[in-house]
């Protein structure tokens, strides 16, 4: 089983910078939960999932993903910060780690080993993608409606609808993780 502990060594680097401690807290418990609910006993089978089921991830796993994912958006807020005179928004960034964290937390649910060494769409997964299923372990957990936003939107399911400043910096660093690999499996990247 999957606890509190392993979670914080995973992600301890960003964790220890969120400095709301009741949101540290229900980061780690949806981390948790999620692993509980989606079968996910050891750190060793987390380690080996792959981010995404849709290309091929040359290795790159759903925990390094959420890593890259997570400093990728504060290396863009951090870039703006440091570089506009004056800041037109504010970032909140303990939301915006907390996003980063949990931005695919409902993949725990949506993928599954299919037997055979590989993975595969669970039955939650062919009935609510990622984003939706995430969003509601997120409220559920108790986390703000802003968080909630970032998980909800990150996506395509974000194409159009309101955001929180938080979720254009996920999504921006989220898909520079999965476009240049579809991209590379197509043949494009140059």
């Amino acid at each position: 089983m999957i606890t509190d502990k392993d979670i914080e060594k995973i992600f301890g680097e960003f964790l220890k910078q969120i400095k709301d401690r009741k949101m540290r807290r229900m980061t780690v418990q949806v981390w948790v939960k999620g692993c509980k609910d989606g079968g996910w006993k050891t750190v060793k089978e987390l380690e080996k999932m792959p981010f995404t089921l849709l290309t091929d991830c040359h290795g790159v796993s759903f925990v390094e993903h959420t890593k890259a994912v997570t400093k990728g958006a504060m290396g863009l807020a951090t870039a703006q910060m440091d570089s506009y005179k004056k800041m037109p928004y504010k970032i909140d960034m303990d939301r915006l780690i907390v996003g980063g964290l949990l931005h695919d937390v409902g993949k725990l649910l949506e993928t599954t080993p299919d037997g055979k060494g590989g993975y595969k769409k669970s039955k939650t997964g062919a009935c609510l993608r990622h984003p939706v299923s995430g969003t509601v372990m997120a409220k559920m957990a108790g986390l703000p409606d802003e968080v909630a936003n970032i998980i909800a939107c990150h996506a395509k399911e974000g194409e159009g609808a309101p955001q929180v400043i938080e979720t254009v910096f996920i999504h921006q660093a989220d898909f520079a993780t999965f476009n240049p690999l579809v991209m590379k499996n197509g043949g494009k990247l140059i």
